[in-house]
């Protein structure tokens, strides 16, 4: 049961299991504020960690470790100290994560990869999915330019989406809408989740569960179901199972910009004074 709100409804949702992939802490582009509110309203028996949790690249060029970052930490190790169940599947920015594989920390197990069951009987397996990224497994040194052109695309956004917030806007990732439009970008992606899907087949299991591409999806592939867990830097996504094994993709960042829209809006008022009033929906005519 979750905690209850002074409106009476549940402030945590409690969920069979939680995905999270590629939140990239240790970076400027990770969104820890994002995923702390979420974190606060979700909750679930089984945690996976599907890798990209910290950025060791990025670290290794220069240390950044805000407190927020630190605050995602220790939001984790509460909840296995309260009995949650992490498993922590490193990928490859957290690669060095890989030499401790079977050992665990403040609760949280390492493996390279796993086989989970929904509660519906299906068996998934989760891997983080860099080793299927032929640019990074045959020619790391152009995944880490890739890394740096990166980063230099998601600096644009931060001062993008800082104009745009003086004139009222929410949160738009720029580097996502891009990628999306360019053609080679579309088609690794669907070869991507192509090779996913086979190595599942492969594997014997009824689908796969995935991050490394920053490309949120829930969708069956010949029989497979993929599952690509998004990340925390451009979309704010997780995909949750819940008590009777439905899976589903959340959108925080959709969730986030539904509840500004409903926040009041101070209206300036004579004499320096301003009041508050709720934002009307529009009807249709």
């Amino acid at each position: 049961m979750g905690t209850q709100g002074t409106d009476g409804e549940s402030m945590e949702k409690k969920f069979r299991t939680l995905f999270l992939s590629d939140i990239h802490l240790g970076t400027r582009g990770c969104r820890a504020d994002m995923l702390l509110d979420f974190l606060r309203e979700h909750d679930a028996e089984r945690i996976y960690l599907v890798g990209d949790i910290f950025d060791g690249w990025r670290l290794k060029r220069g240390w950044y470790w805000p407190q927020a970052h630190n605050d995602v930490v220790q939001k984790l190790l509460r909840k296995a100290r309260k009995g949650a169940e992490i498993i922590y599947v490193p990928g490859n920015h957290d690669e060095v994560m890989r030499h401790y594989l079977g050992t665990h920390f403040g609760g949280i197990e390492v493996k390279a990869r796993d086989i989970h069951e929904t509660a519906d009987g299906k068996r998934l397996l989760v891997i983080h999915g860099d080793q299927f990224d032929m640019v990074v497994v045959n020619a790391k040194w152009l995944a880490h330019v890739g890394d740096v052109a990166y980063t230099v695309a998601l600096a644009v956004n931060f001062w993008f989406n800082g104009l745009r917030r003086l004139w009222g806007g929410q949160y738009w990732s720029l580097s996502k809408w891009a990628k999306l439009r360019v053609k080679q970008a579309v088609n690794f992606i669907g070869a991507y989740e192509a090779i996913l899907a086979q190595e599942a087949q492969k594997s014997g299991v009824d689908g796969v569960v995935c991050g490394h591409i920053h490309h949120a999806a829930l969708e069956d592939l010949n029989g497979i179901r993929y599952i690509n867990t998004g990340d925390w830097v451009e979309s704010c996504t997780a995909v949750v199972e819940e008590q009777d094994g439905t899976l589903r993709l959340i959108d925080w960042s959709a969730v986030t910009r539904e509840r500004n829209s409903r926040l009041p809006v101070v209206v300036p008022q004579a004499g320096n004074r301003a009041v508050r009033k709720p934002k009307t929906q529009k009807t249709a005519a």
